[in-house]
């Protein structure tokens, strides 16, 4: 059923029809669907949900379709893990990951946003589909464009790792690759919907692509058992997803699956490319644009679209925002790798990165709840980790050897953890107040 109204400004609250628009011809603000929440109401309820399909369509009466999904039943209902030695690592009571390193089909969070742009695509009578992206997007569309039997446009920087460029050409789609930033590739793909028609995800089609992203937020709360956590850390890239978080949460309220007060939502970016954190800690209005230089590139977008409403999201829930170093964003991933066996890619590793900062500063109390969002699968991005990993130990197929070398790894491990001598028992077993989370949490 769809409860599809049309499409609103974000700035203005101008209406427009629910056709292939993206930006408000009077203010230029980004536009919205809009739904009839009341004829949401009567079918989109708990116990409805407790027998629908675990993917992002069972939230079918809030996304910006008008007739039956056309791709995209197995993608979303991502696991929310609960996070208990990354918990124990951070020195924290309860924490969550989002895990939509493994959605499907392409193992990251675009499989949610576009499935919904596909099929709006199709409504609309495109025939073909295409993209700007740094990777995961051009992955995703790729996909499903296959299985919809589009033609195929995806849009790259050309500096993409390997591993994310094969994702999108193993689907058969035409690969561009343009010398340039993502920015560079975004203004360019603009121009080619515009000239021939084409139906771009996140360009004309922007408005139904970012209501995918909302499922998250649906998703976090039915898991939870109907309730928000305190706070979420969200990595920011052109910005789709923490709003729509947000816009998530605020509907679950509205339509009364879930109470309390929505959480505080905090913005996760790389140090060489944070425009919108940099505008909360400077108290801009909008994100000056800025030349990314990180590894994480899946968020290296310098000029964020939606930057406004991240900041406007943040701000209204009391959030804040964080960034991470290289180094650091590569310690995020092996530390979520090696407490939670989950392997994220660059932009995963912000957000662990950004978290563990958040949690220092004390801009999150550690005896309250909080969801980290994970948008992609750290195997497209392997070659980061290939210095930091331990060499495998060659033996030969004999018995003999390995016991010889089991014997002596355990007696190297005695001589580290021999007792020291200690000078005094006066102060064993106190705690310091300046003791670090590292101390009162130690490494397995």
């Amino acid at each position: 059923m769809s409860t599809l109204l049309g499409l609103e400004c974000h700035l203005c609250h101008t209406r427009f029809p629910a056709d292939a628009l993206f930006v408000c011809d009077r203010c230029f603000g980004p536009l919205e669907p809009v739904y009839d929440y009341d004829r949401a109401r009567a079918t989109l309820t708990r116990d409805a949900l407790a027998g629908r399909p675990k993917n992002l369509w069972r939230y079918r009466e809030l996304l910006p379709i008008t007739d039956a999904p056309r791709t995209g039943l197995h993608s979303g209902f991502t696991p929310l893990v609960k996070a208990d030695h990354l918990a124990h690592r951070l020195g924290v009571r309860e924490l969550y990951v989002k895990d939509d390193s493994v959605n499907h089909p392409t193992l990251s969070y675009k499989d949610r946003v576009v499935s919904v742009a596909a099929t709006r695509a199709m409504e609309l009578g495109f025939t073909v589909f295409g993209c700007a992206s740094t990777g995961n997007l051009a992955n995703s569309v790729s996909a499903h464009a296959a299985r919809l039997g589009l033609s195929c446009y995806v849009f790259i920087p050309d500096d993409l790792e390997p591993a994310k460029v094969l994702g999108s050409q193993v689907y058969d789609p035409q690969v561009v690759a343009i010398r340039g930033t993502y920015d560079d590739v975004n203004r360019l793909c603009t121009q080619v919907a515009d000239k021939h028609h084409w139906g771009f995800a996140n360009i004309n089609l922007r408005s139904y692509y970012a209501e995918g992203a909302k499922t998250v937020g649906f998703e976090i709360a039915e898991q939870l058992g109907w309730r928000f956590p305190q706070h979420v850390v969200s990595p920011v890239a052109g910005g789709t997803l923490l709003p729509r978080i947000a816009r998530g949460f605020r509907e679950c309220r509205y339509l009364g699956l879930a109470e309390g007060e929505i959480p505080k939502i905090y913005a996760a970016q790389a140090d060489g490319c944070a425009p919108v954190v940099r505008a909360l800690h400077d108290g801009l209005d909008h994100p000056d644009p800025v030349r990314p230089a990180t590894i994480a590139k899946s968020i290296a977008i310098g000029n964020p679209a939606d930057g406004f409403q991240v900041l406007e999201t943040v701000r209204e829930t009391g959030g804040w925002g964080a960034t991470a170093t290289d180094p650091e964003i590569l310690d995020g991933i092996q530390l979520l790798a090696e407490t939670e066996g989950i392997f994220t890619e660059p932009a995963g590793g912000t957000t662990v990165a950004a978290t563990r900062r958040l949690i220092e500063e004390g801009r999150i109390a550690r005896d309250e709840s909080i969801v980290i969002c994970i948008t992609g699968n750290g195997y497209k991005t392997s070659e980061l980790m290939l210095d930091r990993m331990a060499q495998p130990v060659h033996l030969s197929r004999a018995l003999r050897d390995f016991d010889a070398w089991l014997e002596e790894r355990e007696s190297a491990r005695c001589e580290v953890r021999a007792p020291r001598a200690v000078s005094g028992t006066r102060d064993r077993g106190k705690v310091s107040s300046k003791t670090s989370p590292e101390a009162l949490f130690p490494k397995a």
